[in-house]
Order: structure tokens, then sequence, then C-alpha cells
């Protein structure tokens, strides 16, 4: 069985609780959590949930206490049923457009639109469905980097969890090197089926995806197939200002740098722990209440 603690407040408040989790660098990785509004017609209110794999002791519920400044709300504490929570979340969800691509799962047929780019992204044990307003931000983005006319040789995904990002850039750029990496272990099945299904080739060649398992930047192969023209990660903005100085050190000359995984409001933190490292701000969107940012690196 697992169990999940719900608390609902002010979209203010639970976004402060999600801040100070990114800051957290002690968190327990066993409690997963997230925030979300509770319906469209009420946008201010907000819940936070909180899922572990065993009934949550003080402990737990103290560290999720601590995440909130004044007056922490109720929880509500509730044991569920055994279910694979994130795959069930992802079922049944809608195609997206985003830029010139349309990500959809296998209950949805694939679009016959010229010029459009599709992929079939099953939901999974990983995130990067291509629904989440950062996924298809960074979509969008690549899109406009290509029609500016960017041509990259030597990208990665760092958080790559789907491979949906890195497919997205070996259909923009089919020759370049392409390597992607996740922290988490499951990634790398999750990956290889998605490309499988894609037929996006596995390999070290160019027009083939390299997938490993690493913390960051931390990894050997990923030191050995730099400098990089393009690196993405959609994660979290905590970690983005930590690797800021990591991606830095990555990228070639004028390299380009995709971030996303931050709030509209966490975006300041995350630019200036950038411009620390020497990286320029190129562009930016915002989809929803989460921006993507485009960063460069000097032409040394």
């Amino acid at each position: 069985m697992s169990w999940k603690i719900t608390a609902y407040a002010p979209r203010s408040v639970i976004e402060g609780a999600l801040v100070a989790h990114e800051d957290a660098f002690d968190w327990d990785p066993d409690i997963v959590l997230s925030g979300s509004e509770i319906a469209e017609d009420k946008p201010d209110d907000w819940q936070l949930e909180a899922w572990l794999a065993h009934e949550p002791g003080d402990a737990e519920k103290n560290a999720i206490a601590a995440l909130f400044l004044g007056e922490t709300p109720e929880f509500i504490i509730e044991e569920l049923p055994e279910t694979d929570w994130l795959v069930t979340s992802q079922q049944g969800l809608e195609p997206i457009r985003a830029g010139r691509f349309h990500v959809h799962t296998p209950d949805h047929p694939a679009s016959n639109e010229p010029g459009v780019i599709d992929f079939t992204i099953p939901a999974s044990q990983a995130f990067g469905t291509g629904q989440h307003a950062t996924t298809a931000g960074c979509l969008a983005m690549l899109t406009h980097m290509r029609a500016q006319g960017l041509i990259f040789r030597n990208h990665a995904d760092i958080g790559t969890g789907t491979g949906l990002l890195a497919f997205a850039a070996m259909a923009l750029w089919p020759r370049a090197l392409a390597t992607a990496s996740d922290i988490d272990q499951v990634c790398v099945g999750v990956v290889e089926d998605n490309a499988a299904a894609n037929g996006v080739k596995m390999g070290h060649r160019g027009g083939e995806l390299v997938m490993t398992i690493a913390d960051g930047m931390d990894h050997p192969l990923i030191a050995a197939r730099g400098p990089y023209d393009l690196i993405m990660a959609n994660i979290l903005a905590g970690p983005l200002v930590s690797l800021a100085p990591d991606f830095s050190r990555a990228l070639a000359p004028g390299g380009s740098l995709v971030l996303a995984g931050l709030l509209e409001t966490q975006e300041d933190a995350v630019r200036r722990a950038c411009r620390r490292a020497g990286l320029r701000l190129a562009g930016r969107l915002v989809n929803g209440d989460w921006s993507i940012l485009w960063m460069r690196a000097r032409r040394r």
C-alpha cells in the first residue's frame, strides 16, 4: 500500500513550500512532492500532495511541515490502494502541439499534418510526456532556435525522463551527436523503449543517442563527449542554480543552454546563477506559470 499527505492553502503558500522543497538538499527521496491548483475556476486555491510508500511518521510529517513559513496547513493523511500513480495520472492524456511537434500517448493517433514531427510517448514511470508546460515550452523553444538558423552538432539532455527532448533535438538536428542522462535508473529502459517506438537509433555515432545514468553533469561519459553546443535541462530551479557552473564549463564557445522546470518567481535566481557562470540570456518564453530560458555561452 502507499500513503498520501495533502495540504490545502493559497497558491502563494504552496509555491513557497515548493521552493523550500527545492532548496532542501537533504530531502528524503522517498517522499514525492507536487503542487497544483484544485480547480480551473479557483486559480488561487492550491494543494500540496506528498506520496510515500509507507505510513508517514513524525519525521516525514515534520519534514513537510518545515516547508511552510508561518502557520502550517492541516494535513489530510490517507492510505491508497496499490497503484502506479504516475502512470494512472498520465493515462488518457490529450495530445499536445508545441512548436513543430505533436506528442501523444498510444491511445491517440499520430498527426499526418505536413511538416509536423510526431512522437508517441506512453505513460510511464518517468516524467516528460510533453503535456507539462515545461516540456511543451522546451519543444517550442527548440523549434524557435531551429527557425533562427542555429545548427547543433553535439547536444545533451540532462534529466531526460522519457527521452522526449533528446528525441526532439535529434529530429531538428539529425546528424548531431546526442547524449541523454537521468539520475533515475528506471529511465534507461524507458528511454530505450521510447526510442524503439519512435524510430530513434541508440548508439555513439552522429544521429544516434547515448543514454546514461548520472547525477547532473557528474559522469565521465558526459565529460568525454563534450563540449556541447546545446545542453537541455528540464529539471528544478534549485538544481539548475547549482549546476550553472557545470553547464557553462561543458558548453562550447557560443553554445546554447535551454533551462526549464522553474516557475516565473524562480527565474531571477536561475538567471543570476547563469550570469555568474558567464552565460547570457538569448531568449525566454513563459508557458503558464513556468519560464523557459535560452542562455548562451561567451564566444571565447
